[in-house]
């Protein structure tokens, strides 16, 4: 029977694919990188948004996403959070001038 043919077709096929194919991998370790998210796919708040999902342009420096451990510098990402720019003096301007 055709029925039977193509189950026992697909059954083998899952069985020489290995449990590999059954189950997905267990996740591994994970670190923060910085610089690579694309916009609406950061982690979690910055300096300027409280949530994850804010992110207005790609690869911004203070936004981040959770990477294997090892592979953000790879990514072309950072693992410090960048710092933040130093305030600006206000020069006053003389007076009358």
């Amino acid at each position: 029977m055709p029925h039977r043919n193509l189950i026992a077709t697909a059954v083998a096929g899952l069985l020489a694919a290995g449990p590999a194919a059954a189950a997905p991998d267990k996740p591994g370790p994970k670190e923060r990188c910085y610089g690579i998210a694309k916009a609406g796919q950061n982690e979690c708040g910055t300096a300027t948004h409280a949530c994850h999902a804010m992110a207005k342009t790609d690869n911004d420096p203070a936004e981040w996403k959770m990477v294997a451990k090892g592979t953000c510098v790879k990514l072309g990402g950072k693992m410090e959070e960048p710092k933040a720019a130093p305030a600006k003096k206000r020069e006053d301007k003389p007076a009358g001038g």
